[in-house]
């Protein structure tokens, strides 16, 4: 379909339908420039809290939406295509997390937010890598602690809490394919470059950087540092952001082990949405985000902690 008639459409159909649409930064970039509010995790999980709108399209992965379903009961929440997973989520099976929580019955249960409703549903806490450390710091010094599902994330949150957490097995597939030869080679030739990542790295690209935060993080960090040139390790959809936001700036992706063209990691889940996919979703009101009560109740408690610490 023609773009102009789609963001035509789209406008037309928000406003006639009161619905709001968030973006996370890792959308293609026409859905971000046409979003109501696009963040990260943290501020994305903030606004559902806070949204007004009858219907809530969130352009974005299943957990998202569903995250925003949790705490929305009673406003619909759409997702432009009901099959962007997630490979942290999908990877951190129910039953077998109910059986390591019974395994150690007296830790504390802190999940990403990367996380299905059955997984949150199972936490005490759930976090962002925005307010990980945060959180973790909250929890006494005693107790001791489960994090799931991001080996890496809860890696780094060991180093910078000096706490032992007991860690579940996953990882992000896209956070993970930062080559550490490359991107030396990289910096060698920007020497005067500063190195941002995601903590959802690998530990060896952490170590590299001159900086490690949340998506949102990063971008603070590039807007306010004097650097003209920054390397960036996370997924290729902040780029954007960083681009409209820092014309000042010279932005280099980080490359992958696999990639020697464009030299980025992207999500393969996050570009499933596209412009039209969001036009049908608003037009049909389909695919709708669905939760069982019971389930509801029991994520949302992690959700809210959260929440309110933040």
């Amino acid at each position: 379909m023609d773009k102009l008639f789609l963001v035509s459409e789209i406008n037309r159909l928000r406003q006639e339908k009161d619905a709001i649409i968030l973006a996370h930064y890792y959308q293609e970039k026409e859905i971000q420039d046409i979003a109501d509010f696009v963040g990260d995790s943290l501020e994305l999980s903030k606004k559902a809290a806070t949204a007004d709108a009858a219907i809530i399209v969130f352009a974005g992965v299943y957990f998202m939406a569903e995250t925003a379903k949790i705490i929305n009961p009673n406003k619909k929440v759409l997702l432009p295509d009901i099959n962007a997973g997630c490979s942290l989520a999908d990877g951190c099976d129910p039953l077998r997390f109910k059986a390591l929580k019974e395994f150690y019955p007296d830790h504390v249960v802190v999940t990403y937010i990367n996380s299905s409703a059955e997984i949150k549903a199972l936490s005490d806490w759930v976090c962002t890598s925005s307010n990980a450390k945060k959180i973790i710091e909250a929890i006494p010094e005693g107790k001791e602690i489960i994090f799931a599902p991001d080996k890496n994330l809860g890696m780094y949150l060991k180093k910078v809490t000096n706490r032992d957490l007991l860690l579940w097995e996953g990882s992000c597939v896209v956070h993970e394919a930062f080559s550490l030869d490359k991107l030396i080679e990289i910096y060698n030739a920007n020497p005067t470059a500063k190195i941002v990542a995601h903590p959802e790295s690998e530990r060896h690209i952490l170590e590299t950087a001159h900086y490690i935060g949340s998506t949102s993080g990063m971008l603070n960090f590039i807007r306010n540092n004097s650097a003209t040139t920054f390397i960036v390790a996370t997924e290729a959809g902040i780029l954007h952001q960083i681009a409209k936001e820092t014309l000042q700036k010279t932005i280099i992706p980080a490359p992958t082990y696999e990639d020697n063209t464009c030299a980025c990691s992207e999500c393969a889940f996050m570009k499933i949405n596209t412009l039209e996919k969001l036009y049908l979703c608003l037009k049909n009101e389909s695919p709708e985000i669905t939760i069982e009560e019971e389930l509801r109740l029991q994520a949302i408690k992690p959700i809210n902690r959260m929440l309110h610490l933040s």
